[in-house]
């Protein structure tokens, strides 16, 4: 399903399904082309705030957006603040991909196949991807890639682009980096897919924003509303997992002869364990969706609280950004 403009909206039809019937007021967290909002409105939610921290966002949804009247709201944002944004909510969508509408973009500098300044800012604001890939040390630089990218070749490569500075362009930086992996075989990917997509994460502090933005969520969402995660790669997949699973009281003991600890009331029910995948359909209609998955929980009634970063996988790097 297509819900209009150039972003195909990731497994939304599971999104519909699994969290029917769609209604009252929902919150999507990554509006950019205005997919999963359009198809919440279709589908019957009373009214979305549709969140975005990129300005763009929402100046190419001005062609549609008055087709909603007082149904859609518009509100710049981030993960971390989203229930200061709204409460007691019906569902909370978050898709954790980077919008298309950025990779296009040869001037917002995400994709390593067109030129342009090494930028990779969604908010258009603040340190740059040239700003980490100039500016600090190469074992922070490493850790970067290799915690945030999972690239094997994240010291070496470190090095390289050490050695390679200043450097001030998206292909000059994917230069760098080629020369340190193995030509790509047929069907891989392109040698800088995992760097770049560690400098994207540190720049907008996507890992931050996603721990902040699911306790966000569990405060902001009503006894019974949907949570709904769609994620890329395998961190941001055991971050959302485990988060899940530690709030729906299913966290195992780490030490099975310690004593038992007293488990507080659950925030979510979690009805599978196991992550949704795109169907057949959806592979041939968006190869973009070969990765995705997504997770859905339901709000409980408990009071909402904090839980620890580490605890949930979320990775941790040492140095200054």
């Amino acid at each position: 399903m297509s819900a209009g403009g150039p972003h195909i909206p990731v497994l939304i039809d599971a999104i519909l399904s699994h969290c029917a019937p769609i209604e009252g007021r929902w919150l999507d967290g990554t509006f950019g082309a205005g997919g999963y909002t359009r198809a919440l409105l279709e589908a019957g939610a009373e009214q979305v705030i549709a969140v975005d921290r990129d300005p763009l966002a929402f100046d190419m949804a001005a062609d549609w957006a008055n087709e909603y009247g007082d149904r859609l709201v518009m509100q710049p944002g981030v993960f971390s603040q989203l229930d200061t944004y709204a409460s007691d909510l019906d569902g909370v969508v978050l898709d954790l991909g980077v919008s298309s509408m950025q990779l296009d973009q040869a001037g917002r500098g995400f994709s390593f196949m067109k030129d342009g300044p090494l930028d990779m800012r969604m908010s258009q604001g603040g340190p740059s991807a040239a700003d980490i890939v100039n500016g600090v040390e190469e074992e922070t630089l490493a850790d970067i890639l290799f915690h945030y990218g999972e690239e094997r070749a994240s010291r070496r490569i470190a090095r390289a682009i050490i050695a390679a500075r200043p450097i001030t362009t998206t292909l000059e930086l994917a230069g760098v980096v080629g020369k340190c992996l193995p030509r790509p075989k047929p069907g891989q990917s392109h040698p800088a897919t995992r760097s770049f997509q560690a400098l994207r994460i540190a720049v907008n502090n996507e890992y931050g924003e996603l721990y902040q933005g699911l306790m966000a969520a569990e405060r902001a969402l009503a006894p019974g509303g949907k949570l709904a995660v769609v994620t890329f790669h395998s961190v941001e997949d055991r971050m959302v997992k485990r988060f899940l699973t530690a709030r729906a009281g299913q966290q195992a003991n780490a030490n099975r002869y310690a004593p038992e600890t007293t488990k507080s009331a659950a925030q979510f029910a979690v009805k599978s364990r196991k992550a949704i995948g795109p169907d057949d359909a959806e592979l041939a209609a968006n190869p973009r969706s070969r990765s995705a998955k997504l997770r859905i929980a339901t709000r409980t009634d408990a009071p909402a609280g904090d839980i620890d970063a580490k605890s949930i996988g979320m990775p941790q790097i040492k140095g200054t950004l």
